[in-house]
């Protein structure tokens, strides 16, 4: 692998992440080389998971306070629990 699974963008990942699924489901492999498809797929989607995740979590809403000032409150899909007194939606 030319790059390291550190450098490799999520959308790179995920490319070659369809191709070895790709491989794998049509079959040709011998079972040697499917199985260093496999291990390659399995870095690829742990490659997605933590870009995935490292992108939730910078994700944040912008809302407008009752004074017409705004602030930012973290997506409500990123696990943080909401303000006390606030329910999620």
């Amino acid at each position: 692998m030319a790059q390291e699974t550190k450098e490799i963008e999520f959308e790179a990942a995920l490319k070659r992440l369809e191709t070895i699924v790709g491989d794998l489901e049509g079959g040709d492999l011998s079972l040697e080389e499917a199985l260093k498809r496999y291990e390659e797929g399995v870095r690829m989607a742990d490659v997605c998971s933590k870009r995935l995740s490292e992108a939730e979590k910078r994700v944040e809403v912008l809302m407008k306070t009752a004074q017409g000032k705004f602030k930012t409150e973290p997506f409500e899909g990123s696990g943080e629990e909401p303000p006390k007194g606030k329910k999620r939606r």
